[in-house]
């Protein structure tokens, strides 16, 4: 059974009188009751595209946080081929959090990191939400390293609401292993593409995702914070989550505009939910066409590229 948000009641009323219609349609007329179908299935597209039209930068964080919205390991399984997962970070220990290792993307040998959220309560629970820790940050520079060495490119799946801020996180070196693996990534010598595929929190975003090119689905989010962490902050009120997503500029049309990404990927109508094989279609198309703008740099210049878009960041506003 789908899943809706508060925003798309209109369009859940809607999508629940056609399945009561189609479970009638056995035993009642089903010319008549067909008809009926196609009017309320013409209906619930409008509806849905009337909302999807203007989603505020709240919604978006909604859409971006759907538990049914497609996580690293369904992109891994539908884009990548022989893929070989790798563990542990040969320090302390394995962090499900973060899954890496090495497979083919469209017949090209590619190391593949991200982050994986879970699609089930035991899921999620094994794999922290996504919020990875120490060790997952440092199997992912054991990654890079190593595909860096190969002279194989490399695919961030970024997906977290942050980096795991426990005492025992924060004991074994939290800050320190977020900023080695974003020197890592600033480092490579080889091509990196990331996609923002959900929610791009902080530096747990920014530790796999300073690539060359940094893409972003429609109805992502990237921030330094999380509105309700900035909220409380701000304003002490968590309730004030919804003003502090508008202020942040989360969105990718915002984010495209300030540079911080270099192009966004349309998702279905109604988020990459809905149609999430669709989705990942698309994203596959849109890393294979940024990794072709890549294609026959050289290792410095591939290094000094990086370098000079983030440096860029934030030297002119639009």
């Amino acid at each position: 059974m789908r899943s809706y948000l508060d925003f798309e009641k209109s369009v859940a009323e809607l999508e629940a009188k056609v399945e009561e219609l189609r479970a009638l349609s056995e035993a009642e007329n089903p010319v008549a009751i067909g008809e009926e179908i196609a009017r309320l299935e013409g209906k619930a597209a409008e509806a849905l595209t009337a909302i999807y039209e203007k989603l505020t930068p709240w919604q978006k964080t909604q859409v971006a946080r759907h538990p049914e919205r497609p996580h690293c390991l369904d992109y891994i399984g539908q884009l990548i081929t022989d893929f070989v997962p790798f563990s542990g970070d040969r320090k302390f220990g394995e962090d499900e959090a973060i899954i890496g290792g090495f497979g083919r993307f469209r017949g090209e040998s590619v190391c593949v990191i991200g982050q994986e959220k879970g699609s089930s309560t035991e899921a999620r629970l094994r794999h922290n939400f996504g919020m990875a820790r120490p060790e997952g940050y440092r199997k992912a520079v054991r990654l890079m390293e190593m595909a860096d060495r190969f002279n194989i490119s490399i695919i961030a799946l970024v997906d977290t609401p942050g980096a795991y801020p426990g005492i025992g996180a924060e004991e074994r070196g939290q800050a320190e292993a977020i900023a080695r693996s974003t020197d890592a990534c600033l480092s490579l010598g080889v091509p990196n593409v990331a996609v923002i595929i959900g929610e791009g929190g902080s530096g747990g975003a920014i530790a796999i995702a300073t690539a060359n090119r940094v893409l972003m689905l429609e109805h992502a989010i990237y921030s330094v914070i999380s509105p309700e962490g900035a909220a409380s902050i701000l304003w002490r009120d968590t309730a004030k989550a919804q003003e502090a997503a508008t202020n942040m500029k989360i969105t990718a049309e915002d984010l495209l505009r300030f540079g911080v990404i270099d192009g966004i990927i349309a998702e279905p109508l109604g988020g990459a939910h809905r149609e999430p094989a669709s989705a990942i279609a698309m994203t596959g198309k849109a890393i294979s066409l940024a990794f072709e703008e890549l294609r026959g740099l050289d290792r410095e210049t591939v290094r000094r590229q990086r370098r000079d878009k983030f440096l860029a960041i934030g030297r002119t506003i639009i």
